[in-house]
């Protein structure tokens, strides 16, 4: 026979798409081919499959870090995986038409260092994990989990800052979510001024003294520390106001790894991180999920939507 795998594209982007889309185990889908297409595959011949498809899957990643890092805004986010007997982390990179996975061994700064390479972005959206921040020259903190810890501090007994602040945020959210309508009517001055008027609220409910509620205090020293990074959505029109879209793109991933208990090799990790761009960012893009893992396998680039 000629050199390379005896089997076609279409079973071997089949095996890609059950393992890395759908979290099947290597001995269900060795069962599946015999049934439904009569293909005799050991377990081995499976993973041998899945290795030998990495080097086209890591090819058609870096023209979408090159797109992403090309953008105005990147979101990222980052969850814990298993690969052996040690701790990894999965991290993605997106805007709303590219996104990139990396799975690294450590959750610091020179996992970011290396994947921007130089590049500073003008803008940035994340937690307020200090490994995220500093890398663009404005930074967006997501504002889901400020209301998520404001709630906390209520909870605990906040009667003085947590209550107000809350409102607060959900009109800045309102305010973006009607900012073409708002422009329209005011100009583009509105926003800048919606800005400001938070901001400024904001700082005057932050100087407010808090009382002995320690979860309340940290919550306001929160505040004060981040408080130049929470309306940044306000005058930057490519920047959300939460970093919703980055951690629903590894919401599938964290299925993966509950279903399958994570990974035995490097390889394998490096892998699904690779597929992982290439199919969510397919999806940003219109285009299937399987249509998508067959051209790469075929050596064709995604589609760059007009």
């Amino acid at each position: 026979m000629e050199p390379g795998s005896p089997f076609g594209e279409n079973v071997r982007a089949t095996v890609v798409h059950l393992r890395q889309c759908h979290a099947v185990s290597y001995e269900r889908t060795a069962a599946l081919l015999d049934v439904q297409f009569g293909i005799k595959l050991s377990e081995g011949a499976l993973a041998s499959m899945l290795k030998a498809a990495g080097p086209a899957f890591a090819a058609q990643v870096v023209p979408i870090r090159q797109r992403l890092l090309s953008g105005t805004a990147i979101g990222s986010d980052e969850t814990r995986f298993r690969v052996g007997k040690d701790n990894w982390w999965l991290w993605v990179f997106q805007n709303p038409d590219s996104c990139c996975f990396i799975m690294a061994p450590s959750r610091g700064k020179d996992v970011v260092e290396q994947f921007l390479d130089g590049v500073r972005p003008p803008a940035w959206v994340s937690d307020r994990l200090g490994s995220q921040a500093g890398w663009a020259e404005k930074h967006q903190a997501c504002l889901a989990h400020i209301l998520r810890d404001a709630q906390y501090a209520i909870d605990c007994g906040d009667t003085v800052l947590a209550g107000r602040v809350i409102p607060l945020l959900c009109r800045a959210i309102r305010v973006w979510r009607h900012r073409e309508r708002l422009v329209l009517k005011y100009g583009p001055g509105v926003l800048e001024a919606f800005f400001w008027r938070h901001f400024l609220a904001l700082q005057e409910m932050i100087m407010q003294p808090i009382g002995e509620n320690a979860v309340a205090e940290k919550f306001r020293r929160s505040l004060v520390k981040w408080q130049h990074n929470l309306f940044v959505f306000l005058t930057e029109p490519d920047v959300p106001p939460t970093n919703n879209a980055s951690e629903q793109a590894v919401r599938w991933s964290a299925v993966f790894r509950k279903v399958t208990n994570c990974f035995r090799s490097v390889w394998g990790a490096n892998l699904h991180a690779d597929v992982r761009s290439v199919v969510e960012t397919a999806r940003r893009r219109g285009i299937g999920a399987l249509e998508a893992i067959l051209l790469t396998l075929r050596g064709q680039p995604l589609p760059i939507p007009a």
